[in-house]
């Protein structure tokens, strides 16, 4: 389920922060499911479970997952504000690229053509 790219620039636990979020917020990881464990996903990634547990760590923070001492890691059960966050994220990041393609010249009407088309 999870992966990590090693080649990439984003630091291993953004990258495991990320996707998270993404996943709770496509549906993948629903309210109050359980995460792996530190230790079995530093396994299954085959990286240091300080890693992730600075990943769930900064989760937990954010009020992503909810860590219970002995039971492990767990999806919160308010999903929506993460999903809603998710969303504004990408808007923001559209509004950006929509910005740098109307410097480059091109008109709202030429931006939503070549982005719609068929």
């Amino acid at each position: 389920m999870f992966s990590i790219d090693v080649q990439c620039r984003v630091p291993i636990y953004e990258q495991i922060i990320n996707q998270i979020e993404r996943f709770i917020a496509t549906g993948i990881l629903k309210s109050n499911e359980q995460l792996p464990s530190v230790r079995q996903m530093a396994f299954d990634l085959g990286i240091n479970p300080n890693t992730i547990q600075r990943a769930y760590t900064e989760l937990e923070r954010k009020g992503v997952i909810v860590s219970i001492v002995g039971k492990g890691s767990f999806v919160t059960d308010n999903i929506q504000s993460i999903i809603d966050k998710k969303r504004n994220e990408v808007v923001i990041r559209i509004k950006d690229d929509i910005n740098i393609l109307k410097n480059l010249g091109l008109s709202n009407k030429e931006i939503h053509a070549k982005i719609f088309k068929d």
